[in-house]
């Protein structure tokens, strides 16, 4: 069967075609470029649990060993400290800050020696031809080249050529923020601490008296952000060096310290969305289906979420036939997680940015704002959590034995250790990106007896039994605990890593149903131009 084409070789490309790979999917990743990318100190992003563990777990690289999981934050007000965060723990894993030429170089290193993936630079898409029977695309460059594939993703950025040839719109807000970026040298007082400053005392002009976030990288490097006035003013070195000696001084209450400037750069915020994120066999993922990166490093989650959606569901369809339903989902999940973000970002930066007015005089309403903006910096609450499936057309309906975690349906699971099918103790994540169901058994005090000794005793057996009659393949795995859940309780996670339903108890006709439902239904021998034609009456 022909490969999946990936265009664009990005974090989400590349991210896509390592997950791909680890289910036995073949691809073809379209790079316009040569094959390297330029180092950018200023351009970074930052990676939640679940991402890093994503990226961790395809490329088999310690991501820590590249970028910098930050000890805490703390957020100021004028001289005022008005939050301090230390991370670390179960409650509040630390973000990891990573340069993105070192993330991509990290993926490209994963992909060099894979024999499923093939990647050829310069590149550039410019006709792609759909089928009821597959993709037919066009590069040019020194080998223009037809490429014949099961599928294409559009990877390809904002100004996404595979977006524009299917004519889909892109609707939002342009320049929503503008932020000065630079990368330094430098030592300050917070060592691995990020911070994010508002209203510093020594500026009193801009929005809300000005903003400036400071976030460590490693070898000393800090990434500084400055929120500039609305405005298309220019962004001068001489303005850019003035803010970086203020801001210096200011924090270390004296003259400016010495610094190694690295890098410069002005990050524009767009928030858009497109309007389908599949036509037929085409998809789109990260900032070619959406832009929304309000604090200046997220926006990139939100795509390698794309890719881990989307990868199981395509494996699922090249190893078995065409699935409309579940290939339809990715855009009806991952759309509608990424336009609550949206909707989340557009109702709450005005309150943020406004200063002022009656707000300014409400008791509580600054220090509401700064709790908000922080959580959206830290990966809480609707600015930053990771999206939630609990609408999706995947999940089940009216299973009689359904009990609840603390894990709603559709949320990502937590990383629990558990005891896999060999014996071996892992985190539940490890298991992930396989393209295999994952059944788990909440069994307090298995962990100390030898696996022998339980898992041919009690409901196991019963449970091994639904297990192997479920219609996908799955694995059986056994955990002490997890949070919310009684004793006997039946874990059914999708191979992303969200949550189908919890059972009280073995019941094959329920885990059957919650499967079947997780697939998309009973598989059916749909014509591949179901979704095609589905989607041409809208853009």
């Amino acid at each position: 069967m022909d490969p999946v084409i990936i265009v664009g070789a990005g974090p989400v490309g590349l991210t896509l075609a390592l997950a791909l790979a680890r289910q036995e999917v073949p691809s073809v990743v379209l790079d316009e470029g040569p094959g390297k990318d330029e180092p950018r100190p200023a351009r970074t992003v930052v990676l939640r649990e679940d991402t890093t563990a994503l990226v961790e777990r395809l490329t088999g690289i310690r991501l820590a060993d590249l970028g910098v999981h930050w000890a805490g934050w703390r957020s100021l007000r004028r001289k005022q400290v008005m939050r301090e965060v230390t991370f670390g723990t179960p409650d509040e894993p630390a973000p990891l800050h990573i340069a993105q030429h070192v993330l991509t170089g990290a993926l490209r290193q994963a992909l060099a020696g894979e024999r499923l993936v093939k990647v050829a630079v310069d590149s550039r898409l410019d006709t792609i031809e759909q089928e009821p029977s597959g993709i037919t695309a066009h590069t040019r460059g020194p080998k223009g080249t037809w490429w014949r594939g099961s599928h294409l993703v559009g990877c390809d950025g904002p100004r996404s050529t595979v977006r524009k040839l299917q004519d889909i719109r892109f609707p939002g807000r342009t320049a929503v923020e503008r932020h000065a970026v630079a990368a330094l040298r430098t030592e300050l007082p917070w060592g691995g601490e990020a911070l994010l400053h508002r209203m510093p005392p020594w500026r009193t002009s801009g929005p809300s008296g000005g903003e400036v976030t400071g976030r460590p990288l490693p070898d000393g490097v800090w990434r500084l952000d400055w929120l500039l006035p609305p405005g298309k003013d220019l962004v001068t070195p001489e303005l850019l060096l003035a803010r970086i000696r203020e801001t210096l001084s200011g924090w270390t209450g004296g003259g400016t310290p010495s610094y190694e400037l690295l890098d410069t750069g002005v990050h524009t915020v767009h928030h858009r969305l497109a309007r389908r994120w599949r036509r037929g066999r085409i998809f789109l993922a990260g900032d070619a289906a959406h832009l929304l990166g309000a604090f200046g490093t997220q926006g990139l989650d939100e795509g390698l979420r794309d890719a881990d959606n989307l990868a199981w569901k395509l494996a699922l369809a090249w190893h078995h036939g065409p699935h409309e339903a579940l290939l339809d989902s990715y855009q009806a999940e991952r759309r509608g997680a990424v336009a609550a973000r949206l909707r989340a970002a557009d109702q709450v930066l005005p309150l943020l940015r406004g200063g002022g007015g009656l707000r300014a005089y409400v008791p509580g309403a600054a220090r509401g704002n700064d709790a908000l903006l922080t959580d959206g910096h830290l990966g809480h609450g609707a600015l930053g959590a990771p999206g939630a499936y609990d609408a999706s057309p995947l999940a089940p309906r009216h299973l009689e034995g359904e009990v609840p975690v603390d894990t709603p349906p559709g949320a990502p699971v937590d990383d629990v250790r558990v005891t896999a099918e060999d014996g071996a103790f892992v985190g539940l994540r490890e298991r992930l990106g396989r393209g295999a169901l994952l059944v788990v058994l909440v069994a307090p005090g298995t962990g100390v007896w030898d696996r022998k000794h339980w898992v041919t005793a009690g409901i196991m057996p019963r449970l091994a039994a639904a297990v192997a009659a479920l219609p996908h393949p799955a694995e059986l795995l056994v955990a002490e605990s997890y949070p919310g859940a009684a004793a006997h309780t039946v874990l059914l996670v999708r191979p992303d890593g969200h949550l189908v339903t919890s059972l009280n108890g073995v019941r094959p006709a329920d885990l059957y149903a919650a499967a079947e439902a997780a697939l998309g239904g009973p598989a059916k021998a749909e014509s591949s131009t179901a979704g095609a034609g589905a989607a041409a009456g809208s853009r």
